[in-house]
């Protein structure tokens, strides 16, 4: 039975039934849904007396796919699973060879493959192989839309609870770097462990990660949606102050997208919040903004502004520009998008 189509969700909750294949082919772009299986495997597979004769951890930088091969061709002792993983198997030469064995695996080793930031296809001989017996999963980048619900996961699976703002600002800040979404959130864990509420706050998330609740490109897309002038030049000078939290380049990927969904909005017929949350593929809270550009930018001044953030960003690395700082470029833009 191909495995291939298995999400995340389904692998990891056979994982923790004890439900084990004899192969695990992880590879993709995304290392933190690769590193969260493996771990699971390392936590479920054997139990912590087993693991000193029956674990084995081998990295692709330094193997040679014939150690592999005899590590794998092992039997456990006094246990009824043995487990190989192989970290960064994408440095691993002759990597192909392991075909042999996958085709006739042992049933006692659980063997997991880490194949970071490359991507198999499913014609791959190797991959097809693994897939007849055992699981293959392309670990894919978060669309900037889907990390939201990827945060409000995170917290739920904490029994935590968070403020709609507070997740745009971890979003806005954190962007998708799943790991350290993981690490923030975690804290924040930590430090409400001994509270009476256990919700996530802007001015927790203020406090304790170094984002702004008034400063940050969340605000910033809302003044300008709302055409406030004064607002949006407070926040861009904030950000001249912080350059560090607050990269230009993070600024022109936000506003781009929202102008550019702005631009959709206009060529969608049914506009009521619940439609143009699902053709944005947004949650409902975020259609606000989208709503108030809607009453206050035209069709044409969004063209505009879309080729205008463009050549604010071409200009931010150094095209036809020599001199001007990141803080007037970003001035420059809002004059233009505001009037």
């Amino acid at each position: 039975m191909a495995k291939q189509g298995r999400t995340f969700d389904d692998i990891c909750k056979s994982i923790r039934a004890k439900q084990f294949v004899p192969v695990y082919f992880l590879m993709g772009e995304e290392s933190y849904f690769i590193d969260v299986i493996t771990n699971l495997l390392i936590d479920n597979v054997l139990s912590e007396s087993e693991r000193d004769f029956n674990q084995i951890i081998m990295y692709g930088a330094d193997t040679e796919v014939s150690s592999i091969i005899n590590a794998v061709r092992r039997y456990p002792m006094m246990s009824k699973y043995q487990l190989v993983v192989v970290k960064e198997a994408q440095l691993v030469k002759d990597l192909e060879i392991l075909l042999n064995y996958v085709n006739k695996p042992l049933a006692t080793t659980v063997l997991v493959i880490n194949y970071k930031y490359k991507t198999l296809t499913a014609t791959n001989k190797l991959v097809s192989a693994v897939n007849k017996i055992g699981v293959v999963f392309d670990s894919r980048k978060l669309y900037e839309n889907q990390v939201p619900t990827f945060v409000a996961k995170q917290v739920q699976s904490l029994s935590l609870t968070i403020d709609e703002k507070a997740t745009q600002m971890l979003v806005d800040f954190l962007g998708s770097d799943l790991e350290r979404i993981c690490k923030e959130v975690d804290k924040l864990n930590i430090l409400l462990s001994n509270k009476d509420s256990r919700r996530i706050t802007p001015e927790l998330v203020e406090h304790n990660i170094g984002i702004s609740k008034d400063y940050n490109n969340f605000e910033l897309q809302k003044a300008l949606a709302e055409r406030n002038s004064l607002k949006a030049n407070r926040i861009i000078h904030y950000f001249s102050e912080n350059p560090k939290n607050n990269p230009i380049q993070v600024t022109l990927s936000v506003l781009f997208t929202f102008f550019s969904n702005l631009l959709i909005c206009y060529y969608t017929k049914d506009r009521s919040e619940a439609n143009l949350a699902s053709v944005l593929g947004l949650r409902p809270f975020q259609i606000y903004d989208y709503k108030t550009g809607l009453r206050n930018f035209s069709a044409m001044k969004v063209f505009q502004i879309i080729g205008e953030i463009r050549r604010t960003d071409a200009r931010s690395k150094g095209v036809e520009n020599t001199s001007v700082s990141n803080y007037d470029l970003l001035k420059e833009l809002l004059f233009t998008i505001l009037h």
